[in-house]
């Protein structure tokens, strides 16, 4: 077995040392990354001679170092992700039934019209009617979340976290190389299909994401498996792209597994920005907006001999 040395576990040490406060801090900036980097970058000219004290550009090739770094370690993260998921939906998958061995020869062009068994579907999403009279107006022309949090349309399904989206295309019959498919994923648009074809998507995106972390791969050689990194890594996406029918967002429920392992300040923020989103997805206030409240009707009571009818709550 390969334990991590010392300098590894220091530096996941040191690096989830301040997990709580960059969140923290990410809660508060609209702006997403990029204000996040805006922010730090400005401390530093602020408060640091970061870029004045070192000589022939040393700053920026320091930057760039730790980049290449931390993209490498993202990169594997990501890959070994997907070799689980891939090894585990091939450990399910149905065992064959025994036949007699058959040897048939498949030139490489003909490969491409060879057809495999369908791909695997999960039903498609039921219309949401909502539980109650409340819910049933914020339902109307809106889909059940599937268990992944996402939808399962006509032609692919998706499941996603906070921070990520898994799409799963499912390509018209045949079998399938990596040059037969077109994937394209910018900034806010994405297509997917075969080479010569019509695309099965082609619309803008819900929201914007991170081309560069953004990863494909083709599975059982018909089933395109899109992994999108979300920019905004606070909220929940109604849809993929445009033309997509929303989700209820009311209904997500994200997975009890996924918030035990943070630690136990990074998970209270994450419960808390949950509560918060779902306040104000129902017209309610949020916590920190029902603290102001509180401490109003309490003051209120201590000073009855005040008119407060014309207080307003910013």
């Amino acid at each position: 077995q390969n334990y991590p040395s010392t300098g590894q576990m220091r530096s996941k040490m040191t690096d989830e040392r301040f997990d709580g406060v960059l969140l923290g801090l990410a809660q508060q900036l609209e702006g997403g990354i990029d204000e996040l980097l805006d922010v730090f970058f400005s401390f530093l000219g602020r408060k640091t001679d970061f870029y004045t004290g070192a000589l022939d550009n040393a700053a920026e090739k320091m930057v760039l170092t730790k980049f290449k770094e931390h993209q490498r370690r993202a990169l594997k993260v990501q890959a070994d992700k997907s070799a689980a998921r891939q090894e585990e939906n091939q450990r399910q998958a149905p065992k064959p039934k025994k036949e007699e061995p058959k040897i048939v020869e498949i030139e490489e062009e003909e490969e491409s019209s060879a057809t495999p068994a369908p791909a695997v579907t999960e039903p498609l999403s039921q219309p949401d009617v909502g539980d109650n009279e409340d819910d049933d107006n914020d339902a109307k022309g809106k889909l059940k979340p599937n268990a992944g949090n996402g939808a399962n349309l006509e032609h692919y399904s998706w499941t996603q976290t906070l921070q990520d989206i898994e799409l799963r295309v499912i390509l018209p019959p045949g079998k399938y190389k990596g040059k037969d498919c077109v994937v394209d994923i910018q900034l806010q648009k994405i297509q997917v299909g075969l080479k010569g074809k019509p695309l099965i998507i082609d619309d803008k995106l819900f929201n914007k994401v991170q081309p560069d972390d953004c990863t494909w791969l083709l599975e059982d050689g018909n089933v395109l498996v899109v992994s999108l990194e979300k920019t905004n890594r606070m909220e929940w996406w109604p849809k993929i792209v445009d033309g997509d029918t929303e989700i209820n967002t009311k209904k997500v429920t994200p997975e009890n597994s996924k918030l035990s392992d943070l630690d136990g300040e990074t998970r209270g923020m994450v419960e808390k920005m949950m509560f918060d989103q779902r306040q104000k997805q129902m017209g309610k206030p949020t916590s920190e907006e029902q603290q102001k409240l509180d401490a109003l009707e309490k003051f209120k009571l201590q000073h009855p001999e005040m008119d407060f009818s014309n207080v307003k709550m910013s």
